[in-house]
């Protein structure tokens, strides 16, 4: 049975809420891992850690304190306590919902299948014991949200991210250039090391304020950039006259004519490949949703 996603023009928090108790998906592949850093999951070195693993006999070089005296006198020879070390993990999912998101023609918004992939990468996380935490980027405003593995501060952030979801409406301007570098210099500055870094957004416009911050956020954490398109950004309808509108001006054009088609589905395809050459020189992995499509079905490592 195929899997529910959430669908319309806005998100509820309620909605955010329930993918607590959406079951994950086994991964289909896995990220290649950018930082040596981990998260709250069990390492493949042992050490003194929190995490017991096993008692085995005592080795030369061993920790004398983490003797098991009473496995010892019971054997007659000593014998060691090992522990799994573990590491902290810090997740940050950091949300585009300006104006470009707001923009759909199938099922639901890209403002909203960003909303549901930033849900779910931030209940996963809080699943794994890590602390999550988050920064929504609106048309005027920054919602930044500090790691925390607590899941007061985790509805928080939903709801910020309900917030600026439900302020997006028709015809409202695209936010300037600046504002966008000033919210992802605020990610910089949260996200100094060891984190997880989710970045959804549509990537609209491609520029250098993306390049610097995937260069700067990639030398110490793992970073995740996934992209939200809608159909019809990627190919026009069947061939017809039609008619689109964005709250102010009204333009009509013919579909069926193959240059303009062709012109169309290329410029698609160059803002991907620009989006995926600067993921490949940051050493950021990427990722593709289709607003039609479930989380799991187009991007099965989260």
């Amino acid at each position: 049975m195929a899997e529910k996603i959430l669908t319309g023009p806005y998100v509820q928090l309620r909605d955010l809420l329930a993918l607590r108790y959406r079951p994950l998906a086994e991964p289909l592949s896995t990220p290649s891992v950018v930082s040596a850093r981990g998260g709250t999951r069990l390492s493949k070195q042992r050490g003194r850690g929190i995490d017991f693993s096993e008692v085995r006999a005592y080795q030369p070089g061993d920790d004398i304190r983490t003797i098991d005296w009473r496995v010892t006198a019971r054997k007659n020879k000593p014998h060691t306590k090992v522990f799994r070390e573990e590491r902290e993990r810090l997740t940050l999912v950091v949300v585009d919902q300006s104006q470009s998101m707001f923009f759909g023609s199938r099922l639901r918004l890209k403002s909203v299948a960003a909303a549901e992939f930033a849900g779910l990468a931030a209940w996963r996380a809080i699943q794994h014991n890590d602390r999550v935490g988050g920064l929504v980027i609106g048309n005027q405003e920054v919602a930044i949200h500090k790691p925390y593995r607590n899941l007061k501060h985790l509805a928080r952030f939903l709801g910020d991210l309900v917030r600026f979801n439900n302020a997006l409406e028709r015809g409202a301007e695209l936010p300037d250039r600046e504002h966008l570098r000033e919210a992802l210099l605020r990610v910089r500055r949260l996200a100094r090391s060891n984190h997880r870094i989710y970045v959804i957004s549509d990537f609209y416009p491609l520029g250098d304020h993306w390049r610097d911050t995937f260069r700067a956020l990639s030398r110490h954490n793992e970073v995740v950039a996934v992209r939200i398109y809608d159909p019809l950004e990627r190919q026009l309808p069947r061939a017809d006259r039609h008619t689109v509108a964005d709250g102010h001006s009204r333009w009509q054009f013919d579909a069926g004519n193959q240059r303009l088609r062709a012109k169309y589905e290329q410029r698609f395809n160059r803002h991907q490949a620009d989006f995926e050459t600067l993921c490949r020189d940051c050493a950021v992995q990427s990722g593709l949703l289709a607003t039609d499509k479930n989380v799991h079905q187009a991007v099965g490592w989260l």
